[in-house]
């Protein structure tokens, strides 16, 4: 069994890992490090997690507002014809 999987979702899970790679190692992995005790460390990962969770979220509800408010997607890149 073949699965068909499109172009657009193999770039968005690369981008997604660069970007989950990218906030592991320069923000989560240095804010833990910071600190020495074990409570410190995991009041640090959390709060750094909960940003995380707070930025993905706004970016997914401004996309979901732009989508529903123009309901065209094709003005946003200047090579589409539209």
């Amino acid at each position: 069994m073949v699965l068909a999987i499109s172009t657009n979702t193999w770039f968005f899970a690369a981008a997604s890992a660069v970007s989950v790679a990218a906030f592991v190692g320069l923000i989560l992995v240095p804010a833990v490090g910071s600190y020495g005790r074990w409570s410190e460390k995991m009041a640090a990962g959390f709060l750094s997690l909960f940003i995380f969770g707070t930025l993905v979220t706004m970016g997914v509800l401004a996309g979901i507002y732009y989508v529903l408010v123009t309901q065209d997607i094709t003005g946003i890149f200047p090579w589409t014809s539209g």
